[in-house]
């Protein structure tokens, strides 16, 4: 069974830094595209920015130029880092990988959520 694990959630002050890590575990021999989605209440999830091969970068207008993701293949994990934090980015953030070719059948995976709380 293929697991993803978040950590680094928590609250801060507007302005302020986070950085998320996601570990994927499991036997895993090839992950395409990891990431992270964020959804606030009331509201629809929605793509924050994932990374495909470990190189390629995709991100919401939203978060451009404050977030940055990156990954270690080799860890299978990615992270998020969170600049300059607005009240807007508050939401559940949740780990997504797709493309997964493991011993487990599924294709894609989900983080079971972490909380981020940007008070102004």
């Amino acid at each position: 069974q293929v697991q993803l694990v978040e950590s680094g959630g928590g609250s801060v002050q507007a302005g302020g830094s986070l950085r998320l890590s996601c570990v994927a575990s499991g036997t895993i021999f090839r992950i395409t595209v990891m990431g992270w989605y964020r959804q606030a209440p009331g509201k629809e999830r929605e793509l924050v920015a994932d990374i495909t091969r470990g190189v390629i970068t995709n991100y919401a207008d939203s978060v451009k130029d404050r977030f940055i993701v990156s990954s270690d293949n080799a860890k299978n994990t990615v992270y998020l880092q969170m600049n300059s934090l607005k009240p807007e980015d508050t939401a559940v953030y949740y780990c997504h990988a797709d493309g997964v070719v493991a011993v487990a059948s599924a294709r894609e995976y989900w983080g079971q959520g972490t909380q981020v709380t940007v008070s102004s």
